[in-house]
């Protein structure tokens, strides 16, 4: 395996400051709403079965997390969808979880964790699934949030930032098995020693707060963290365009699905499909132009 770093480790950074980039507009109780199965979801993890009474638990624990930062995501409740399970590669992740003996599942920019515990709720196996993300607030917020604990919610997260060589040095992606055993989740403070170990990688609404060379990057960075395996997996969504560009970088469908088969993997190593839906932003019903989520998925041959 050839390791291939960044030329200067300090072009690689956020490129967006929450404090810069976004407007801090006010909370708004209208953009509350859970679907049937959300609902359902909720009740389960929380024991609250009184809609006003849950309802009041998540706007409270949705205060809590914008005062920390003003992500658009904590103010339109993304973090009560359930989107994960609403993939096509979801049954895969599911499926390996259940037949490939010790697969181990990453959620990268997990946030609260609602995907990481849907998977879990699935009968993805608690003791091979991780979690990692830059705010490490928002994890413990999702303790409060769920009512759960880490000694019940045993999931092992990590606080970093994966354009921090420190936390996810960039490697070529395996071709054959790792030479050493995947580590113990527990006790891990990085995610470098899961190299070419992982069978899924979650990335949900976080590719596109990066710009494109930093997209290439990361895409690199977590290829260096799957598995060889025939069926490992990539896979998410963010925002999209039908044209690549645009003011905040966002890749269309063709160039995602390019920059994976011929950039991050060597062609014929990995087969990437990538879809474009149009965006329900109740939030940002003033804006008239359609916004576009991408739904995708890179799966190893």
């Amino acid at each position: 395996m050839n390791d291939s770093g960044a030329t200067d480790p300090n072009v690689y950074s956020l490129v967006i400051s929450p404090q810069e980039e976004f407007k801090f507009p006010p909370l708004e109780e209208r953009l509350y709403r859970l679907t049937d199965d959300e609902f359902e979801f909720f009740t389960k993890k929380t024991g609250i079965t009184d809609p006003q009474a849950l309802k009041e638990h998540i706007l409270h624990i949705q205060a809590e997390a914008y005062a920390i930062c003003p992500y658009p995501c904590i103010r339109r409740f993304g973090f009560t969808g359930l989107a994960i399970a609403r993939y096509p590669a979801y049954q895969d992740l599911l499926k390996l979880g259940r037949e490939r003996p010790g697969a181990l599942f990453l959620d990268v920019g997990c946030c609260f964790g609602n995907d990481v515990r849907k998977a879990v709720a699935d009968g993805f196996p608690m003791d091979q699934a991780l979690a990692c993300d830059l705010r490490p607030e928002f994890w413990n917020l999702g303790y409060k949030l769920f009512k759960d604990s880490p000694e019940s919610f045993t999931v092992p997260f990590l606080p970093g930032d994966v354009l921090d060589q420190s936390f996810l040095t960039i490697s070529s992606p395996f071709v054959t098995p790792p030479p050493s055993p995947a580590p113990l989740l527990k006790g891990l403070t990085n995610l470098t020693p899961l190299k070419g170990h992982l069978s899924a990688i979650h990335a949900a609404a976080f590719f596109h707060l990066f710009d494109e060379p930093q997209q290439l990057y990361i895409a690199k960075a977590l290829a260096g963290l799957l598995s060889p395996e025939p069926g490992s997996i990539i896979f998410g969504w963010h925002r999209g365009e039908l044209v690549k560009g645009g003011e905040r970088f966002n890749h269309s469908a063709d160039s995602w699905n390019e920059m994976w088969e011929k950039e991050v993997f060597k062609e014929g190593q990995v087969r990437s499909w990538a879809i474009l839906k149009v965006a329900n932003r109740p939030d940002l019903d003033h804006i008239t132009a359609k916004i576009y989520l991408m739904e995708w998925c890179v799966t190893r041959l």
